[in-house]
């Protein structure tokens, strides 16, 4: 059985942060330094990694990287936050750049955040790099390792053959070998959970210890709580029942899809969702359907 590997983003941009700064901000000549300690006192969240970094245009400046595993509506005003707030507390400029993982449908991202009130302006950019639009030979091809993980994602990653050549250049590095957790997760996204098993070997529970399966649930619960519509909610409850089951118990889970699409009511769609989260047998999660 495969082990379980630390999957955070700053794990994945310390594997390689010179060359991961000079790929989202495109400044060539661009040196990295330490990653620094990204916790801000006024806030509760931890914005994902400060880089530290110079270059002879620019001289000492931080690179701000917030990675989402989708696109979320208040993004612009938390990127607004986390530049003022690294700036005043390091004193240095700031680039930020919000890294967007899994596509949206019909979603506009925009790359600034703009607010005017009682004849005051407020404005703040930020490089937007939304992965489905990144060609899948740059992960492949360049010396950029924090990629790698999230091929089956990117733009042309989507097949199988791809997926293994990435999986031999991860296996190919000890270091980067620890990564398969991630790209394991994202190519259940592209591909048959089954097929993912048989491509990586994986034991598909190690995929529930991932923070960004967690992430995947809550969001299921999240968008099912914000549909306008009731039956919008409802069929948005059941794509992620349907996920949480494929990715927690195989196609045996999905066995029970039948039935519970049979069920209209919110509340025991949602009690479902979040069970599914805990229980260990699909015997348990029967009895609550």
């Amino acid at each position: 059985m495969a082990k379980a590997a630390d999957i955070s983003t700053k794990r994945l941009i310390s594997l390689a942060p010179e060359n991961w700064v000079k790929w989202v901000t495109q400044i060539s000549d661009i040196v990295s330094g330490e990653i620094i300690n990204s916790e801000f006192q006024w806030i509760s969240r931890e914005s994902d990694v400060l880089v530290r970094a110079t270059s002879p245009q620019f001289g000492e400046f931080i690179v701000l990287n917030e990675l989402q595993l989708r696109y979320k509506p208040e993004m612009p005003k938390r990127m607004r936050a986390y530049a003022a707030l690294a700036e005043e507390k390091y004193n240095l400029p700031t680039y930020p750049v919000l890294v967007n993982i899994l596509k949206e449908s019909d979603v506009e991202i925009p790359t600034c955040y703009k607010s005017k009130f009682a004849g005051l302006q407020a404005r703040q950019d930020y490089r937007v790099i939304n992965l489905w639009e990144v060609d899948v030979e740059i992960a492949l091809t360049q010396p950029v390792p924090s990629l790698l993980p999230f091929v089956p994602v990117l733009k042309g990653g989507a097949a199988e053959s791809t997926v293994q050549r990435a999986l031999q250049i991860l296996r190919a590095d000890e270091q980067l070998s620890q990564l398969e957790t991630v790209m394991a997760f994202f190519a259940t996204f592209v591909l048959d959970s089954a097929l993912v098993q048989q491509i990586m070997r994986w034991d598909m529970a190690i995929l529930r210890e991932s923070p960004w399966y967690q992430q995947i649930l809550k969001e299921g619960e999240q968008r099912g709580r914000q549909e306008g519509r009731q039956e919008g909610r409802r069929e948005e409850m059941l794509s992620g029942i349907e996920l949480a089951l494929e990715i927690k118990f195989d196609t045996e889970g999905l066995q029970l899809m039948p039935e519970i699409s049979q069920i209209s009511d919110l509340d025991r769609l949602k009690a479902i969702q979040q069970g599914i989260k805990n229980m260990k047998t699909l015997d348990e999660l029967r009895q609550i359907i």
